[in-house]
């Protein structure tokens, strides 16, 4: 590997670290709130999750929704709690009993550190649904919406800086799907209405559910047509599985994620030259993770019930593995995503675990989290690499190291993220780095696991960082050796 500042792809958004709650499963019930919990807060918030989340240091949070948003009334989620109806949730066939809704939401969001990413329902409402609640949330006062807000206890606008034109509006399973045409007029208006009530807000344009939509990535064109000069960015939503148990294949699925973003990417800058546009379309990767274990146990549940257990993967180290890949990409795409938000935050395919009543614990998936989070803030570096590469199932040439490097200026500090892929041997990492003097190696953490299977609980954690890797700088260049399918942060600060 090669390194050098001369190298720059951009200036990494910290938004890239972002999270996502919606009121789905235990997200919400059960994972940030409940009342009745030991370490719950006066306003029945868990300060044990509230400690984690905040170890993440995570700078956006999108919220309600998800599917969850597309039949969601907001007003049903203000004012007195005890006055607040129980509504079918269509998208999760749970009961939504709104004990949470947006001020409490945006209160717990500012107390933890982070802003919030607010999805407005182009499903079954849209425009003045949008601008009401825009006008709820910002407006300083002196209309009905704002001190409809004062009125209940937030003199001070909560003010919300990113919102997302609806969900998923591509999908079957949305409540109030749209034909790419209809979206994109529907987006465009509610954007423009939007606006004028607070004319300092970023917008995201929905993209297409996944790769696998049979109209992607026409969706992005026939939308962004409409939407591209009064959006900021597009959505990107991926999920990877491993169901067939072929680990090689499924640590290669970040290969598909790359081409995803170059796909958008150009769709977008298609769309800005067919307007002869001077704006770049950024990309916000605000759903990505692994997802697959809780299939099957999802299709047990009861509907109707509130706060049931749905989606509630428990993972293994593998997917540590892979979802440090899907960062890792991001940081190589820095120019053009400058916001991805995890799904999701607690419970729900999430980093976090919690028992309802009792403990809460780290999924192996929080660590490369975690790692790039803390390290990957500053400028992201192209590394120049010469890998051993395999062929997978669904991939060829895959590289076997894969690897980020960022650079923090004022710091002084490089950090190289690296995954070896390989299942059965270590690499030998040398990494030229003489273009930063008299730089030295002051740690190297590692994720490694004899396992691939392995799982951290309640009761065990069997997947958990060390920092032992042994990684060294000699006359500008750095040695390592990095264990078969490990997770690498090595971490260089100026002597």
């Amino acid at each position: 590997m090669i390194v050098d500042k001369a190298f720059k792809i951009a200036e990494i958004d910290p938004r890239i670290y972002g999270s996502f709650v919606e009121h789905l499963g235990r997200a919400v019930y059960g994972g940030i709130y409940e009342t009745s919990h030991s370490t719950s807060d006066s306003y029945g918030f868990r300060n044990d999750v509230k400690q984690l989340i905040q170890e993440l240091n995570v700078p956006i949070i999108r919220y309600p929704g998800g599917n969850f948003v597309s039949g969601y009334n907001w007003e049903d989620g203000v004012g007195p709690v005890n006055e607040r109806p129980r509504r079918l949730d269509l998208a999760w066939r749970t009961v939504e009993p709104n004990e949470v809704g947006t001020n409490e939401f945006t209160r717990w969001a500012r107390e933890i550190g982070s802003d919030v990413m607010m999805a407005v329902n182009l499903g079954t409402r849209g425009v003045d649904e949008a601008r009401n609640l825009l006008e709820y949330c910002n407006h300083p006062g002196g209309s009905y919406w704002s001190d409809l807000r004062k009125s209940h206890g937030y003199e001070q606008p909560h003010g919300i800086k990113t919102w997302c034109l609806g969900n998923e509006m591509d999908g079957p399973w949305q409540i109030g799907q749209k034909t790419p045409q209809e979206y994109g007029r529907l987006a465009y208006e509610t954007a423009k209405a939007m606006r004028l009530v607070d004319p300092s807000i970023e917008l995201v344009s929905c993209g297409s559910s996944s790769t696998g939509m049979p109209s992607f990535p026409e969706w992005e064109a026939i939308t962004l047509d409409h939407t591209y000069e009064v959006a900021d960015f597009v959505s990107l939503h991926q999920y990877y599985g491993n169901r067939d148990n072929d680990t090689a294949n499924f640590l290669a699925r970040s290969m598909d994620m790359e081409h995803f973003i170059r796909t958008v990417s150009a769709t977008c800058d298609y769309v800005k030259a067919k307007k002869r546009s001077k704006k770049t379309m950024y990309l916000s990767f605000d759903e990505w993770n692994v997802w697959y274990h809780s299939n099957d146990a999802d299709t047990k549940i009861d509907p109707w019930t509130v706060g049931p257990p749905q989606l509630e993967d428990v993972y293994n180290f593998e997917d540590a593995l892979l979802v440090g890949s899907m960062l890792i990409t991001m940081l190589r795409h820095a120019d053009r995503v400058k916001m991805a938000c995890m799904a999701q935050l607690v419970n729900v395919i999430a980093p976090i675990m919690t028992e309802n009543g009792g403990r809460a614990w780290k999924q192996t998936i929080f660590y490369p989290y975690l790692h790039a989070s803390r390290y990957g803030r500053g400028v992201s570096l192209l590394p120049i690499v010469d890998s051993p590469k395999y062929d997978a199932q669904d991939y060829t040439d895959v590289p076997y190291l894969d690897s980020a490097v960022v650079y923090r200026e004022d710091e002084e500090e490089i950090t190289i993220f690296a995954v070896n892929r390989h299942l059965e041997e270590a690499l030998e990492l040398e990494c030229d780095v003489r273009g930063f003097e008299n730089y030295r190696v002051v740690e190297h953490i590692v994720l490694e696991n004899e396992d691939l299977k392995a799982v951290n609980t309640a009761d065990e954690e069997q997947v958990k960082p060390h920092s032992r890797g042994g990684a060294e700088c000699r006359d500008g260049f750095v040695h390592a050796r990095l264990s078969k399918a490990s997770w690498n942060v090595i971490r260089l600060k100026k002597a």
